[in-house]
């Protein structure tokens, strides 16, 4: 299965989203997944067949009556029909109740097994095809899509089941009164059927082409939000609020298009009812002046058709849930059928830690190359730092040499091997990339860190922290290493946050780290003790460091300018400065001096 490739007019940029599975691949999969649970399912089917049978009684027995009134029977007869009546409602009642808490409870169970598949394999995507995506499609997945489908688990799915063996049942036992009835109801199939045939074509792509403008929406509203103070900084506020209204207004209009074909579809529905009910009451008419039926079978027929209006209409009336909950469930089965990423069975060892980035060029959407032709060789054990303006390309050379961005074109080696060569488990084992957007998992502080190293014991946790200089807060936290962090948890400051998952780096024992402005985040007070921290972290590892603070270019033992996707320098800190070129203008403008005598190495 690849991966759907949309078209937004709203930038004129092609961008990349999960696949969607078709109706055969979906049935197949929540067939799989109910087949899993037989007993359950089972026992759901037979108690909803007896429900709906139980149900069928009061219409026959109502015949019954009428039949007994017609020829005056005895009061007996007629309260023996009124206890059978009230037998089979309460039986009704609790077979009905007892089917909907089985269907609930199946579809809970299917529904929280789908949500794990895609999950998983959220979590399993190569790391580029995820960066490719991007964090809208992922969210309305595994959250505006999980929602509905829930939703109709819970109040959708019985509905639909009880109203489908009613319709079928009440069928079967318009037929088992006299077939002629039987028949004259049957009238009204060819006006639902042509309703359908109507409604169906036209309803499907809305609720698909719905659900895309929902991750649309989405992925703005996220942007915006991950960018806020780029958005402020640069005063886009009117700029993102338009294109959000856009993207909002699109499912919008695409919602009351499908509303309206609704209504439409509901009328032609009414149509078809009339034209089965005049069909039995004449038919009956006739069959009764020939003796052929009682009035009481045709009362009952009657009742019959008539129950078959409140199933029908609720089908009808769940119609749009259903058709939105199926293009959801399409969207999680399209992830949930992902293949496994291809692991190499033996991909070769590199020969060091050596890594090499080769005519490397990139361009986002289609876009214009943020990356042009870029060679650069770090070698084993060497801290480079990138340094640039804004938009000089460094966080994305920073992630393709990561093996989380795939350049459009040039190659990236790790001692040798091309990273294509090694498979992303191995890639991910062996680089590290650790960006200023540093994320705390609710738990113990033990368990954020073992996601690192998950057989490390507390001593090699404690010399971890120890190596970040992390261990003193640490100690004087309540529980120490039990200390539960995260949301509604002990809340951990920037800098704890950045030293965490600096441990984590050094538990993990990368070959290659990358640190794309991984200390930004700390502000001034504690940028020292953090770049400290993250040179004790990165000691003897091939580091590259895109540097927000120069003083990390100045601890490095060479720097890297680039300009406009390109390197225009390179050099250690003193060289550059004594060349006087773009190193030293960004230098001075960041230092405030004009004469910067200040000396370089690690």
């Amino acid at each position: 299965m690849s991966l759907a490739t949309e078209s937004v007019t709203d930038s004129s940029v092609t961008r990349q989203l999960l696949p969607v599975a078709g109706p055969g691949e979906t049935w197949r999969l929540l067939w799989g997944e109910l087949r899993s649970h037989r007993a359950a399912l089972v026992a759901t089917l037979v108690v909803s067949v007896l429900a709906a049978s139980a149900a069928l009684v009061a219409p026959w027995m109502l015949g019954v009556l009428v039949d007994e009134v017609d020829r005056a029977g005895t009061g007996a007869d007629v309260w023996t029909v009124v206890g059978v009546l009230v037998v089979s409602a309460v039986a009704a009642a609790v077979l009905t109740g007892w089917s909907a808490v089985l269907l609930a409870r199946l579809g809970n169970t299917v529904l929280a097994r789908l949500r794990e598949r895609v999950l998983e394999k959220t979590l399993r995507l190569p790391t580029a095809t995820a960066e490719r995506v991007g964090s809208g499609d992922l969210l309305s997945r595994v959250g505006d899509d999980v929602s509905v489908v829930s939703e109709a688990v819970i109040t959708t799915g019985p509905q639909v089941v009880s109203s489908l063996l009613t319709v079928v049942l009440t069928g079967a036992g318009l037929f088992a009164l006299d077939w002629r009835l039987g028949v004259a109801g049957l009238l009204a199939v060819p006006g639902y059927a042509l309703s359908l045939r109507w409604y169906l074509p036209k309803a499907a792509p809305f609720y698909a082409r719905e659900r895309e403008a929902m991750a649309e929406r989405s992925h703005v509203l996220v942007g915006s939000l991950h960018g806020v103070e780029t958005v402020r900084s640069y005063r886009w506020e009117s700029t993102h609020e338009e294109l959000i209204a856009r993207r909002s207004a699109a499912a919008m209009d695409l919602t009351v298009g499908v509303f309206k074909f609704f209504t439409r579809f509901a009328s032609r529905n009414n149509r078809a009812e009339c034209i089965g009910l005049l069909a039995v009451l004449v038919v009956g008419f006739l069959l009764v002046d020939a003796d052929a039926v009682t009035v009481g079978a045709v009362t009952a027929a009657a009742l019959y058709f008539h129950r078959l209006f409140n199933p029908l209409g609720a089908l009808v009336t769940v119609f749009d849930d259903i058709q939105s909950a199926g293009a959801s469930l399409a969207r999680l089965a399209g992830v949930a059928s992902l293949p496994d990423p291809v692991e190499p069975a033996d991909p070769p060892a590199p020969a060091d830690t050596g890594l090499t980035l080769t005519g490397v060029a990139h361009r986002y959407d289609g876009g214009p190359e943020v990356l042009s032709d870029v060679s650069l060789s770090v070698a084993p054990g060497e801290h480079v730092a990138l340094v640039g303006t804004s938009g000089a390309g460094k966080t994305t050379l920073a992630g393709v040499a990561a093996g989380v961005i795939e350049p459009v074109a040039g190659s990236v080696r790790l001692g040798g091997v091309e990273l294509s060569t090694l498979g992303d488990a191995v890639v991910r084992g062996r680089i590290t990339l650790l960006s200023q957007e540093v994320h705390v998992f609710t738990g113990s502080l033990a368990d954020d860190l073992r996601l690192a190293a998950p057989d490390a014991d507390d001593a090699r946790l404690t010399a971890a922290l120890a190596t970040v200089s992390a261990d003193g807060w640490v100690r004087a936290l309540p529980d120490g290493l039990d200390t539960k962090v995260g949301e509604h948890a002990h809340p951990l400051t920037a800098a704890q946050s950045q030293q965490l998952a600096l441990a984590r780096v050094v538990l993990a024992d990368p070959d290659v780290v990358i640190l794309d402005e991984a200390t930004a985040e700390a502000g001034s007070a504690g940028a020292r003790r953090l770049e400290e921290a993250a040179a004790a972290a990165t000691e003897g590892r091939t580091t590259i460091i895109v540097a927000h603070r120069l003083t990390q270019a100045q601890q490095a033992d060479r720097v890297v300018v680039m300009e406009h996707g390109r390197i225009v320098e390179q050099g250690s800190h003193t060289a550059l400065l004594a060349a006087g070129g773009r190193y030293r203008q960004l230098w001075d403008s960041w230092t405030g001096l004009t004469d910067a005598g200040a000396t370089g190495g690690r």
